[in-house]
């Protein structure tokens, strides 16, 4: 496929990321002048350090009283009560997870103009073929506000070289629309491929529009590079652009994964747009991914997701009009899926990948089998992990052997033990690193899309997936994780032995993993 689609020229490129140094130092500056003003009070005006106390210990129990997980509780309880006034200002300052209020203004505007669809057919056919998965998809279309889709022929990809050639050949067929959104874009092979259809699809008038995750991509694109795609006729916008500003601006990223085509072909998965997803100039070895093609009606849910993206990232609203939402019936049936989007509050009150995942879990009777780069989870998933274990279902989890952050990965490791003992599977894959977020229980249930096991994907990022029931595409990712699991190596006690130093290392990462 190398040669076939295109020619390579060389190493993408790698810029250093001034903007970007820039907004993190103004950041740091502005917290330390925070909490030196706040310092100085305190020493030279009478009894303000009685009012900072008072601060403190509202702050403790606000903190106590909310309905936040306690892993996230108990960091910042010791961020607050170890570092005098500094740890309430931090608090302060950074504790919300909440989305911007410049964000929160287009919401209700852009929820009104999305599609609206009656899927009571599609739920009440789910339920008389299974209760249990018709609970599930009821508890998920509340949560995130997506419908039941059946009539929706689907593609696995096992690698992200397959979902190239097959995305190049879909956009070149596109007629009147193209929506692409990225955690990651990097100039190289696969993005300038990409990039040469899009030109040309906008040249001839197709209407294109694209988003890239600004810190994502703060190392892999100029910082001036949406104004660049727009000389193309390419609405670019980077998603949360760092301005510098002493808050939570750093968390809640885009890690979604969408193309959107003429409303009626659609892709997401763990594939981003950069050479090392398609294993041109692999430095991690042979890296691990999948993805997912949609075809018909369930695509809505991808073009409803991407445009409130897009809405709270520009000036002015973008239109949301039925032409982007066009029936499309394929004919045919092969089985049930929502399409869902998961991310911060207000968007989404409850963690949808999270409860998506425990759904599985909890409904399987055999075998639940997932790949994730990285497994650093709550108590509560490490419970419902291991409660599946220990009733007997076959819990298998692949992660890679091959680190792309080797602290993250010795965290990874430090929860390998504890599921072991309840009988958890675990298996790293020897040929390098997987990204691939695939989810497959009894081999009726699945999700597939760009949530990982760990803090920053459950809690802080914008998310996406595909929660699948009796769906084909189910069959060929069993194929996939077999042949994964052939390629890897089952963890033993033996190889979890590590000295007391790491260990110590560990348990501090494990208490503060939420904050990062």
């Amino acid at each position: 496929m190398k040669n076939s689609l295109y020619h390579a020229t060389g190493r993408p490129k790698r810029y250093v990321p001034v903007r970007y140094l820039l907004a993190m130092s103004i950041t740091v500056a502005e917290v330390l002048l925070v909490i030196g003003i706040v310092a100085l009070l305190c020493i030279f005006v009478p009894y303000f350090c009685v009012a900072a106390w008072l601060t403190q210990l509202g702050c403790v129990l606000r903190i106590i009283s909310s309905d936040d997980n306690p892993d996230y509780k108990v960091p910042w309880l010791l961020v607050v009560l170890i570092l005098p006034v500094a740890g309430f200002m931090l608090y302060l300052l950074f504790y919300s997870r909440k989305l911007k209020r410049r964000f929160v203004k287009r919401l209700e505007y852009l929820r009104a103009r999305a599609y609206k669809r009656d899927d009571a057919p599609q739920q009440a056919a789910l339920a008389a073929e299974s209760e249990e998965a018709y609970r599930q998809a009821r508890m998920l279309c509340r949560i995130s506000g997506s419908c039941v889709f059946d009539d929706t022929p689907q593609r696995y990809f096992a690698s992200g070289e397959a979902m190239c050639k097959a995305l190049l050949e879909d956009l070149s067929r596109a007629k009147r629309f193209i929506f692409m959104e990225y955690f990651i874009i990097k100039e190289g092979v696969f993005w300038e491929a990409i990039l040469a259809v899009l030109k040309k699809k906008a040249a001839n008038g197709v209407e294109i529009k694209l988003i890239y995750d600004d810190v994502g991509c703060m190392c892999t694109l100029p910082g001036g590079y949406a104004a660049r795609l727009r000389h193309y006729g390419i609405n670019a916008v980077p998603f949360s652009r760092l301005r510098g500003q002493a808050d939570s601006e750093f968390n809640n990223r885009n890690h979604r994964k969408i193309t959107v085509i003429d409303g009626v072909i659609g892709y997401t998965g763990g594939v981003n747009l950069a050479d090392e997803y398609i294993n041109l100039h692999p430095r991690l070895g042979h890296w691990k991914d999948a993805a997912l093609r949609l075809e018909g009606e369930a695509v809505w849910e991808l073009t409803r997701l991407f445009l409130t993206d897009y809405g709270i990232n520009v000036r002015h609203l973008p239109s949301e009009g039925r032409e982007y939402y066009p029936t499309h019936p394929m004919g045919g049936k092969g089985g049930y899926l929502i399409p869902f989007g998961d991310g911060p509050r207000p968007l989404f009150d409850c963690r949808v990948g999270k409860c998506v995942i425990r759904s599985l879990l909890n409904a399987a009777t055999r075998y639940v089998w997932l790949t994730t780069p990285y497994l650093i989870v709550d108590n509560d998933l490490c419970q419902c992990i291991e409660a599946a274990a220990l009733r007997g279902v076959d819990v298998r989890i692949v992660l890679p052997h091959v680190p792309d952050k080797r602290w993250v990965h010795s965290l990874t490791r430090s929860f390998y033990g504890r599921l072991m003992r309840a009988g958890v599977r675990i298996y790293e894959y020897e040929p390098g690193f997987v990204h691939a977020k695939t989810y497959l229980a009894d081999d009726v249930y699945g999700m597939i899309g760009t949530v990982n096991l760990d803090y920053r994907s459950l809690v802080h990022h914008f998310e996406n997936g595909v929660w699948l029931y009796g769906c084909a595409c189910l069959s060929d990712l069993r194929k996939d994780l077999e042949r994964t699991l052939a390629q890897s190596v089952a963890v033993t006690e033996e190889m979890l032995r590590v000295g007391p130093v790491v260990r110590l290392v560990r348990a501090v990462g494990r208490i503060f993993a939420p904050l990062l």
